[in-house]
């Protein structure tokens, strides 16, 4: 199999984002597969993609809604590149999407409904895999077996996307979040075994909806996955979280609004040739405090030069 090819299958997983980006602040539930597997270094992709999510969502906790029936649709478009840092892999992207929201809820006792669209906080995220991904051309990698790998991440998102202190619910956040990770994955034969760990943390909003003052508590993600390679081309995964924290507070006065949610997710990711790929994934909501209760799909399209 040429090394390019088995380098477009590998990265094809690498920028599992699209739950995180789209739904803005409803980004607890993004499941990342393949997040800390070896990449080859020296490498660009363009990734392009549509999610659309359906059900009673909250698009942030910190909106006081209840009973919403909300459909998200988003389309994202971003750019990675893969380099060597210390000897091994490491990777930079860039995310960001376009947001359309329309639904109804119920707020403050009254029945609303509206639509609107704007563009989310775009993401920037940098992986490093610091043990087991030794930094390897597509040449070197198409004879690389991968045992046991580990890596570190830090993701942020910069408030520059969409937002109007005069209304509720608004597709940028207005707010810096910060986001280390730690995770590692592990190949045995055409198996994979992933599992990684990560925090938010949220700067204060200023200029929430009414004056407010919003801080935000910290939230914690635990993400386990199971991938198998069904050929050297198409791969296959199971993946669940559970995240739990941002309790919010408004003026000092607190919410009482902590998420402790859980997800559930399929991936099926397809390297066409050497240089495009194709990904379909859905995941639903299977442990619900606040937000949690409904669907996500999707699709992605990478180029890899």
């Amino acid at each position: 199999m040429p090394s390019k090819m088995l380098a477009s299958s590998v990265l094809s997983s690498s920028l599992l984002m699209v739950a995180s980006s789209v739904c803005y602040q409803v980004n607890a539930q993004d499941l990342e597969p393949r997040s800390y597997s070896n990449i080859p270094i020296d490498m660009h992709f363009i990734v392009a993609g549509y999610n659309r999510s359906q059900g009673s969502l909250s698009p942030a906790p910190e909106v006081p809604i209840k009973d919403s029936d909300l459909q998200i649709d988003a389309g994202l478009l971003g750019y990675a590149t893969t380099f060597d840092v210390a000897g091994s892999s490491s990777k930079f992207d860039i995310i960001a999407s376009r947001v359309c929201i329309a639904g109804s809820a119920i707020y403050q006792g009254d029945y609303v409904e509206g639509q609107q669209c704007g563009y989310s906080d775009p993401t920037l995220k940098f992986t490093w895999n610091f043990y087991g991904a030794p930094a390897l051309t597509r040449q070197e990698f198409a004879k690389y077996q991968q045992g046991l790998v580990m890596g570190v991440s830090m993701q942020l998102s910069v408030p520059v996307g969409s937002y109007d202190s005069d209304k509720l619910i608004n597709v940028g956040a207005n707010q810096w979040v910060f986001r280390p990770g730690f995770g590692m994955s592990y190949r045995s034969g055409n198996w994979f075994y992933g599992v990684n760990t990560t925090i938010r943390l949220y700067a204060d909003n200023d200029d929430f909806f009414n004056d407010a003052y919003l801080e935000k508590d910290p939230q914690y993600n635990l993400q386990a996955h199971l991938i198998y390679n069904l050929t050297p081309r198409q791969w296959i995964s199971l993946s669940g979280n559970y995240f739990i924290g941002g309790e919010t507070v408004k003026n000092g006065v607190e919410s009482d609004d902590e998420q402790s949610n859980s997800r559930f997710g399929i991936n099926y990711s397809w390297a066409l040739n050497q240089h495009h790929s194709v990904k379909l994934y859905a995941n639903t909501g299977v442990i619900t405090r606040i937000g949690n209760d409904f669907d996500s799909y999707g699709a992605i399209w990478m180029y890899a030069f």
